[in-house]
């Protein structure tokens, strides 16, 4: 815990605004300092330099953490003086609401625009007491999964710790007063562990249980999802964590997972498999493998056989992912007794498996189709089909 300096200056509102910066001469936005981004020590060696005491620093990330401020101007209980001193040199966030789509079924999805321009899709799903957000790490990814609208244009690059946590306050921000998020999965736009520094950063201060930090999250509620590096895998068993793993597994076999999946001919799925058994033995978490089926490619009854060999005498899960479409790419979505067919022979030989249940069908909930559809207005997105990568489990 944070130790805050008690001492209050006589006359702090009168006092004047720092040299620099004036009320008639504010900086420009882009050239504002980022509040997420600045490390409380930087925060309060900022409101030292103005003349404002320490604790001043837990009031206004208070106020931007747990009370839901966007800006400074609702910040009623700071002197006014600190209050223009903020706006003239800080901005709460860092990006902007390029668009906002909510479906009937209650998913909101946003579409972000960081101040370099680069854009990010993040998305909040309400399914009883749960409220999940599912964030992205990357600008675009890098891992050239072929049936994916994330990667199409590549990785542009990773994202802030900042950015991270901005997206978890935007979505939560969406929320009625009094509720909260209740569980993150860090499924959005990019592999998770390629930038894993700044997301375990930006995941351990939601978790924090400090009201000037974090959301108090447990890190139990908190899935990691990775198409599988194994070097990364094992650094993240070592941290002492409790987030959940998800490998994104989507082929049974080395020679199929190289067609969908073509990092995986520099990395191998026994080598992937081996981390993941790592992180089990060493966490005590079970590990969940996700398999996006699609039609005809990895759904047929040979796919699921080898799937439930490979898996045999581990402790995981399946969750099967039925193929959501997108425009261009020439995959398409499993017929539903090839679901059933598939679910069945896993089951039947001891696999755990669920498969996902449809969310945000009309607002391009899956990852990256959102961002494509609306940098490329000429493309057309396709009906929506009764599956979604970017959805809630159920039985």
């Amino acid at each position: 815990m944070i130790s805050w300096i008690a001492y209050c200056p006589e006359n702090e509102d009168k006092m004047l605004p720092a040299t620099g910066a004036t009320q008639e001469q504010p900086l420009p936005l882009s050239s504002k300092r980022l509040l997420l981004e600045a490390t409380v020590e930087e925060l309060l060696a900022w409101m030292a330099s103005q003349g404002h005491p320490g604790y001043r620093v837990r009031q206004v990330l208070e106020w931007v953490i747990q009370r839901r401020a966007e800006s400074f101007e609702p910040t009623s209980d700071l002197p006014l003086v600190l209050r223009q001193h903020l706006a003239l040199e800080w901005s709460v966030f860092g990006t902007h609401v390029a668009f906002h789509g909510r479906s009937p079924d209650g998913t909101d999805k946003l579409l972000l625009e960081c101040r370099d321009g680069q854009r990010i899709e993040c998305v909040l799903m309400t399914e009883d007491r749960r409220r999940t957000v599912c964030i992205s790490t990357q600008v675009g990814c890098g891992m050239g999964c072929v049936f994916c609208a994330s990667g199409l244009k590549g990785v542009q690059r990773n994202l802030t710790a900042g950015e991270i946590v901005e997206q978890v306050l935007r979505l939560r921000n969406l929320l009625p007063p009094g509720d909260s998020v209740t569980h993150i999965v860090v499924m959005g736009m990019g592999e998770s562990l390629a930038n894993l520094d700044n997301l375990i950063s930006a995941l351990d201060r939601l978790c924090s249980a400090a009201p000037d930090l974090g959301l108090g999250l447990s890190q139990r509620r908190v899935t990691i999802s990775t198409v599988g590096l194994p070097e990364k895998i094992r650094k993240l068993a070592t941290l002492n964590r409790q987030y959940h793993l998800a490998v994104s597994l989507h082929a049974p076999t080395e020679e199929l997972r190289n067609e969908l999946v073509p990092v995986n001919e520099k990395i191998g799925l026994s080598a992937v498999l081996r981390a993941a058994d790592f992180y089990f033995q060493t966490t005590g978490r079970q590990v969940t493998y996700e398999y996006v089926l699609l039609h005809d490619i990895n759904d047929r009854l040979r796919d699921a056989l080898a799937l439930a060999e490979r898996l045999q005498g581990r402790k995981a899960h399946v969750n099967l992912i039925p193929y959501n479409p997108v425009a261009g790419l020439p995959f398409e979505r499993p017929q539903p007794e090839a679901i059933r067919r598939f679910v069945t022979l896993l089951r039947d030989r001891g696999v755990s498996v669920t498969v996902r249940k449809t969310k945000g069908q009309t607002i391009d909930a899956a990852c990256g189709q959102l961002r494509r559809h609306l940098d490329n207005p000429g493309v057309s997105p396709p009906v929506p089909e009764p599956a979604s990568p970017m959805t809630v489990d159920v039985p």
